[in-house]
Formats: structure tokens, sequence, C-alpha cells
């Protein structure tokens, strides 16, 4: 299939070079020339403008979103909308607030425009080992979509099969994506991934504070113990039940730098975990451990900890994301 894909950074140009090795074709646009020069010597079809990048689609025309969510999505998907045609499909790929993606379906489809919204999962590593798909929008635009979403999913792989799973389930969630529902469930489900993800690192963030602690003048000195965080860390990642990627990233960051300097432990957030929160309050569930992650997260903002500076050196690994500005 053919795409357009706009924005080229960590993860779009990323998309761009995966759906390319396995034979799709790729329009590129990114206000950056350089970043659409560089993919274009990969492969795609540069484009120097959204009305170039029209001319070079096929019909009906498919422009996948990849910018940072709020005003720039909703600036783009806008811009797109007053160039596209009737049957045409705009994909936001990026992490927008799922309320925005009810809005914008209902908008479009008044002017003949499909939607589709993809929460994606896998950062800069998706390249290699695709990406978790989280998807939401007619049936029948997903369905049209799925060679696309085929591709750029990590697959079957060696991970063993469910134990009880059914065959008769939708074979695609084992593939790595999901068609979650109407437009919005599928950046709805990325959000609530997004506030388990903040839970999860904070709670190895205080897990690795307190086995650092132990060693701290505050202890009574027949009790204190010099842990060697490193290799906790690597041991704990074979055979533990507490093993994962992101201890894995925790256990790369360590090994590049037992003391994680190279971090301040001012720890950014995207929003998600607060609109998760948000939804909690809205649907009357407790979420005790995802608030006090996102309230964790502000409060490294004025003081720091070790373990802000493993959540920042996790973020970074899975994602390139920089600090907080001091």
């Amino acid at each position: 299939m053919k795409i357009g894909l706009i924005g080229l950074g960590r993860m779009g140009g990323n998309i761009a070079r995966r759906l390319m090795k396995n034979g799709h074709e790729v329009v590129a646009f990114d206000r950056d020339a350089e970043a659409v020069k560089k993919l274009a010597a990969d492969g795609a079809i540069g484009a120097d403008s959204l009305d170039d990048m029209h001319a070079k689609l096929d019909t009906p025309a498919i422009w996948w979103v990849m910018v940072p969510a709020g005003e720039p999505t909703e600036q783009t998907v806008q811009a797109i909308a007053a160039k596209a045609s009737e049957g045409d499909i705009i994909i936001d790929g990026g992490n927008s607030f799922y309320k925005d993606d009810v809005r914008r379906a209902k908008e479009l489809a008044e002017r003949g425009i499909r939607y589709v919204d993809v929460g994606t999962s896998g950062g800069v590593w998706g390249l290699e080992r695709g990406y978790c798909m989280m998807i939401g929008g007619n049936k029948d635009t997903v369905d049209y979509l799925d060679p696309i979403f085929d591709t750029l999913a990590p697959g079957i792989g060696t991970i063993v099969r469910t134990p009880g799973r059914n065959d008769d389930e939708d074979p695609r969630a084992e593939k790595g994506y999901i068609h979650a529902g109407p437009p919005g469930a599928g950046h709805f489900v990325k959000m609530v991934h997004n506030g388990i993800e903040y839970g999860l690192m904070q709670a190895y963030a205080e897990g690795f504070d307190i086995l650092k602690g132990k060693s701290g003048e505050h202890v009574a000195e027949d009790q204190r113990f010099d842990i060697n965080l490193t290799d906790v860390a690597e041991v704990w990642r074979r055979g533990s039940v507490i093993s994962s990627w992101l201890l894995d990233l925790s256990a790369i960051a360590l090994a590049k730098d037992g003391t994680l300097e190279g971090f301040s432990g001012s720890v950014a957030d995207s929003g998600e975990g607060q609109w998760t929160i948000d939804a909690a309050m809205e649907e009357k569930v407790p979420a005790n451990v995802l608030s006090a992650a996102l309230y964790a997260r502000y409060r490294s903002r004025v003081e720091h900890t070790f373990g802000d500076k493993l959540l920042s050196a996790m973020r970074y690994g899975f994602g390139g994301h920089v600090e907080m500005p001091q």
C-alpha cells in the first residue's frame, strides 16, 4: 500500500522505514527538509508540502500523522482535511487525547473523510521489534488498513501462546495489534497502557531507591549493605517474577553508569498519566498506584532521588525522552 507519513521524528521515521522494508510505499513529509531528504535516501518518496504529498498519494489517500499530541496534531489533521477527498483516511498515530479523536471522527465523517486513531507503543526500538498498536475506527476502514498494521506489528514471534486462549479469539492480538473499538477507543486503551507504565516504572524506581539507601548514614552501621545495583538489575532479569522490558532498560542504564549521573531526576510526563487518572475519576474507579506514580513525577521536579534518575533513564531507554529542563 502507499501511505503518506507526516512527522519523521524518532517514531515516525522508523515507522516509515519498517513499512518500506516490507514492501509498502511511503510518501514522507516533515517541516525539517533534512529529515525528508534522509528518509528519501532510504527509499521514501519525498514531499515538500502537504499539497505535494496529496499529489503523490493514491486514491483513496492514506495520511498517517505522527506529530506531537495537542495543537500540532490538531493543526495537521485540519490542514489535511482541507485537502483530502471523500473516502480518504486520516490516521493519528501519536498520543492524542481520546475525546479529541471522538470529536474529529464526527467532524470528518460529515465530509466523507475516514478517521482512525492508533495508540502506538514501541518507541525507538520499533523498527526492529515492531510496534504494539491499539486501533480505534470503523471496522471496514480498519480492515482495509490491515496490511499496514500487520507489517508494523511485532508478529507472533517466539512468545508462547497464552494457555487457555480460544482459537476463535481475534488472531491480531497475538500478532501485537487489536481493533479496540470505534474512533477514540485506540487512544483510550493506549492512554491506560501509559498510566500503567507510570506505575510499573515507579515501583522499580522506589525499589532501587530502597536498595541504594541501605548503605546510608541513617541505617544502623551493623545493618548497612552496599548493594551492587547493576548486579541486582541483571539477576532480576533472569527468571525473576518481576522481569520485564522496563527492567531490561534499567539494567542497561545501570550497566553504563551505576550512579546515573547523566540524569538529574526531573522526570517529565506526556499527559497520558493525568488523563488516565481523569478517566478513573469519571468512572469512579480507584487508581491508587497510578495516582501516586503521577504525583511522584510532579514531586521529582522539586526534589530528586536516585529512583527519579532511574525513571528518567527508563524513559530515555524506551522512547528517547529527555528530562524536564532545570
